[in-house]
């Protein structure tokens, strides 16, 4: 059942927002070549926790990590551990919040030290797709304009836009309806919808270089692309108003999501 916001809920969304906003700023300072990500996974469910909120993603479903850490050919899903980050990987780092028992959901693909240019190119392109998705997120256009225009820039560049994994409504629960593909399908079709006022959507386009395919690891969690090709991931909870989307989870409407690019190299 899609259900809608009120501007009270909203606020409480807000500010489980703020705090991911905060996460991703403990991201940008500490994400380096030879971290682990169980090292992130742990700062982050220390700087969640000290606002006295929870991490959504802890538990869920049996999830064991507070973050999803994904490196390279992994999409989404990707479980925190051992495994160290190096210079030229792209970690995507997606994480949820629940303030008074409200969620905010957000990804970002973060640039360890020096890119090529292929990856620079399609992490570019994926958080232009979820700009896209955002602009076309307006009260009174369907559900199938947002798909289509994330999918519209994926294909612009020839990336694999992956089906399998789509956004998703949220609210009290992380994962509500309705569903936000990054693409149209013939089930987006059947259930298309009208946008209204107070839906809040999470909005997240991943891109991989090659086929859109994918696989699960034998872990169960860790989705990875089908040919081991490289992958960006990037998300927004953006709540629907009469005056246009409003982005939760960013610290204003003019926040550069991806960075990456002023490093890279060919």
């Amino acid at each position: 059942m899609v259900t809608y916001k009120s501007s009270s809920e909203i606020a409480k969304m807000r500010i489980a927002g703020e705090v991911i906003v905060r996460v991703f700023e403990l991201c940008t300072k500490i994400l380096r070549p030879g971290i682990s990500t169980g090292e992130v996974d742990s700062k982050v469910e220390e700087l969640i926790r000290s606002n006295g909120d929870r991490p959504s993603f802890k538990g869920y479903c049996g999830f064991p990590a507070s973050i999803c850490a994904s490196l390279n050919e992994e999409i989404v899903h990707g479980i925190p551990g051992d495994r160290l980050v190096r210079e030229g990987d792209i970690l995507c780092v997606d994480v949820g919040v629940i303030h008074q028992g409200w969620h905010a959901d957000a990804a970002r693909t973060y640039a360890i030290g020096v890119l090529s240019a292929e990856r620079d190119a399609l992490a570019q392109a994926t958080a232009d797709g979820l700009n896209a998705g955002i602009a076309a997120a307006i009260v009174g256009h369907r559900l199938s304009h947002i798909a289509q225009a994330v999918e519209a820039e994926g294909r612009r560049h020839g990336y694999g836009v992956v089906e399998q994994y789509v956004g998703h409504g949220i609210g009290t629960a992380l994962h509500e309806e309705p569903q936000v593909p990054n693409c149209m399908t013939p089930a987006l079709k059947r259930n298309d919808m009208v946008l209204k006022a107070g839906l809040v959507l999470a909005i997240e386009p991943m891109f991989n270089l090659g086929t859109a395919d994918t696989r699960t690891k034998s872990d169960g969690w860790t989705v990875v692309t089908a040919d081991g090709k490289c992958s960006a991931h990037f998300e927004d909870t953006v709540a629907l108003t009469d005056n246009g989307p409003e982005v939760l989870t960013r610290k204003d409407a003019t926040e550069r999501i991806w960075t990456g690019s002023a490093r890279s190299t060919s």
